[in-house]
């Protein structure tokens, strides 16, 4: 389990660190004190995944497309 501040990492980041924390929990190697504390920084690393997602979806752009189909630009997403 690494200390790195979770909100300092990156999505991919925090990804790496919550797939090991889940394949260290299913494997069941460590004490009952440890998985406790896996599984909180697991509960952690999951949310702070979520919000990094979340301010993704928030800039995406929908291409808006002219008569002819051809792209003419783009407009934020609304409602996300």
């Amino acid at each position: 389990m690494s200390d790195t501040d979770i909100s300092a990492m990156s999505f991919e980041q925090a990804m790496k660190e919550l797939e090991g924390v889940v394949g260290q929990l299913e494997r069941g190697e460590v004490p009952l004190d440890q998985s406790i504390a896996l599984y909180e920084r697991g509960a952690a690393l999951k949310a702070h995944c979520a919000k990094l997602l979340k301010a993704a979806e928030e800039r995406v752009e929908k291409i808006t497309l002219g008569q002819d189909g051809q792209p003419t630009g783009s407009t934020p997403v609304e409602g996300l």
